[in-house]
């Protein structure tokens, strides 16, 4: 078996010509359009786009070793991946990209985590590069926690990154009473109707 890349370069350069051109055309196109604070780097066994632990150190709620995805572009067997999680999380924003590419003309294969395309002449650049710069840092991080907060999953999420913030809970002690002193007392309604 082949060694995993740890480069985008590395990436690129394992792949034939035609499918190497189409990633680095699309690569381009987001490297232009990617706001400050994200990172390019290996994601999942693709090229990824992310937000650094260093930034955001919750990191991903699926498994937070790894940072927050933002993106991805992907070589797969029979077509080319492009994974948008920034059109997703934040609500619209994934109908607005639909809308905006179908309105190229161009045939558009989209899924519920990707964009699936043949070459890259199937692709609109100035839709994906805008999609792209629209979702700031801040902007993607929010509609993230936001969308999070709406699920079990990041409830749970939420307790555990809660619960590693906090010190450990002193012991609680408890001071012995006599019998006397424990005897709770009457509410003062139930003591009038019995006198009355």
């Amino acid at each position: 078996m082949a060694k995993a890349p740890a480069t985008p370069e590395e990436y690129l350069a394992a792949l034939p010509e035609d499918r190497r051109h189409a990633l680095e055309v699309l690569r381009a196109t987001i490297l232009k359009n990617l706001g400050k604070g994200f990172e390019e780097g290996i994601q999942y066994g693709m090229i990824g786009y992310f937000v650094p632990h260093s930034v955001y150190p919750n990191g991903y709620h699926c498994d937070p070793r790894q940072p927050l995805p933002f993106a991805s572009i992907a070589s797969q067997k029979s077509h080319i991946g492009i994974y948008l999680f920034c059109i997703y999380t934040e609500e619209g924003e994934a109908e607005r990209f639909r809308e905006e590419w179908l309105a190229t003309g161009k045939r558009l294969d989209m899924g519920k985590s990707c964009v699936r395309v043949k070459k890259i002449e199937d692709v609109p650049l100035d839709v994906l590069g805008r999609a792209i710069k629209r979702a700031t840092l801040k902007r993607f991080v929010a509609s993230y926690e936001a969308s999070l907060a709406s699920t079990k999953a990041g409830q749970a999420a939420r307790k555990m990154a809660s619960a590693a913030k906090k010190p450990a809970a002193k012991k609680a002690t408890t001071k012995q009473t006599s019998p006397k002193k424990a005897v709770a007392k009457k509410p003062a309604a139930k003591a009038r109707a019995k006198k009355g």
